[in-house]
């Protein structure tokens, strides 16, 4: 049995939630997220909580009770507060600059590499080296940060490339070369 699962989502005063059949509307000062519910995992909206029970035990069904409550307290705390997520571009001569809903990044390749904000997604340069990603939906803002890093991920020998904010690369040593004159030959 799922522990997560059987914990009541509490919902704040300036969020709605309307169920409709296998469907779960959330809506809040910053927007509006719909989740289709599994048909194995009952809601149950009462006053100012929800909670989640179980149709029929089964391995699957008690996988998806811990996963649906936590997707559904992700989108009540997204459109209560919304998700950010930090990225950061470390190297010489990488920066970022932005104009209207366009990032445009230097990364050390021979062209400049623009990125569209998707919908729903803000960009906000907080230095010419670091982009906050803000949006209610958290796994768009995940996947968002995701992509900028894929376009050149953290070097392991010099450390150069975009990270997350607070990411740790463990760096690799060099080669260690050929030690001349000492040793004799073949």
């Amino acid at each position: 049995m799922s522990r997560i699962g059987n914990l009541p989502i509490s919902i704040p005063n300036s969020v709605k939630v309307e169920k409709k059949i296998n469907n779960l509307v959330v809506s809040g000062p910053k927007g509006s997220l719909s989740l289709n519910v599994h048909p194995a995992i009952e809601v149950e909206v009462r006053e100012d909580k929800i909670f989640l029970k179980i149709k029929e035990i089964t391995k699957k069904s008690e996988g998806l009770h811990g996963l649906m409550r936590a997707l559904i307290a992700n989108m009540v705390t997204g459109v209560d507060q919304g998700w950010s997520k930090t990225v950061e571009l470390q190297g010489v001569g990488f920066r970022v600059v932005k104009s209207g809903e366009k990032l445009t990044l230097s990364l050390g390749f021979s062209h400049p590499i623009e990125i569209s904000a998707p919908e729903g997604i803000q960009f906000d340069i907080l230095d010419n080296t670091k982009i906050a990603i803000f949006g209610i939906d958290k796994y768009l803002v995940g996947q968002v940060a995701a992509n900028i890093r894929k376009i050149r991920p953290p070097d392991p020998y010099k450390g150069k490339g975009v990270r997350y904010e607070g990411e740790y690369v463990r760096k690799k040593p060099g080669k260690a070369g050929k030690m001349s004159g000492v040793g004799g030959g073949l």
